[in-house]
């Protein structure tokens, strides 16, 4: 996040609703991300697929309300919105049910959406979107046009059975930075075969990745990168829902390494904005004040 710039930052996949027992709320882990990047000072870019439907207006409104540039959300005339069913009753690890045929399955790929990644300075990606061939071809050629000096984010983000070996494999070799929750991480090791900690050490040689993240909620997170090993504890607070908390430690994470902050300070900057989203409903919630206060915090210490 340079000074004077303003990056583009590009959440590349799934924008749906989340489908709260009591209410919905914009979703998606992706566009989760761009959001938190635009309350970071970046320009966050959502690149996606809705219905042409009421609850694709209706989204998109929101997201236009919100700062965010929606010439890159493309509108599908047979598919509807995509949606999740949200249980949050447990607060601390909410279950999510994921439905099918619907319109960023079938994310396209175009002249105008190469050119933007071609402009990215960073793009976020994940594994649910790829479900389908066709969102998961669009997906690997966006990332195939990126510029040299664009950073990958590949959030892991396994959800129900929507993965394969082949997918989670191609996209770590697509990936400058990988980043997953203890569970993932646990998953994706059994996936390939090796332990944990041994995966986020030789994944960064196997997979020419610059940087590991693993998440682990409240006991905080554990970065590796070539050169350096982070261990940073969690941060205790008062837990409303974790939806979304995990996507905006991710787009903390692009911020610090956009503005090259050391791996320590990106580590606690990412650890205690993914905590303050936790404490607050739903996964976009408004908080750019606060986001701007740590921010100053961490280029001041």
């Amino acid at each position: 996040m340079p000074h004077g710039e303003q990056p583009t930052v590009v959440g590349l996949g799934e924008l749906l609703w989340d489908c709260f027992s009591d209410s919905r709320r914009p979703g998606g882990a992706p566009a989760n991300v761009a959001y938190q990047a635009g309350q970071l000072g970046c320009r966050g870019v959502i690149c996606s697929r809705v219905g042409i439907d009421a609850a694709g207006d209706e989204i998109v409104q929101f997201l236009d309300q919100h700062g965010l540039q929606t010439e890159f959300v493309q509108r599908d005339p047979v598919r509807p919105t995509g949606k999740v069913t949200v249980d949050a009753t447990d607060s601390g690890s909410p279950k999510y049910t994921i439905h099918e045929n619907v319109a960023w399955d079938a994310l396209a790929f175009d002249v105008r959406t190469e050119q933007l990644m071609q402009v990215a300075h960073a793009v976020c990606f994940g594994t649910l979107a790829q479900r389908c061939e066709t969102s998961r071809n669009s997906i690997q050629r966006c990332l195939s046009a990126v510029s040299a000096d664009c950073l990958v984010v590949y959030d892991v983000n396994l959800r129900q059975d929507w993965f394969e070996k082949s997918w989670i494999e191609n996209s770590l070799q697509l990936a400058d930075v990988v980043k997953l929750n203890h569970e993932e991480a646990e998953a994706l090791a059994g996936q390939l075969s090796m332990g944990e900690k041994q995966f986020a050490r030789q994944a960064l040689d196997r997979y020419g990745l610059e940087l590991v993240c693993i998440t682990r909620a409240e006991q905080g997170c554990f970065l590796i990168s070539r050169d350096e090993t982070i261990d940073v504890g969690g941060i205790d607070v008062e837990v409303a829902d974790t939806v979304g908390a995990g996507d905006a430690f991710t787009a903390a994470l692009i911020a610090a390494r956009l503005e090259n902050w050391p791996l320590s300070t990106t580590a606690r900057f990412a650890n205690e904005i993914g905590a303050l989203v936790a404490t607050r409903a739903g996964a976009m919630p408004e908080l750019q004040v606060e986001f701007a206060n740590l921010v100053h915090k961490c280029r001041s210490a």
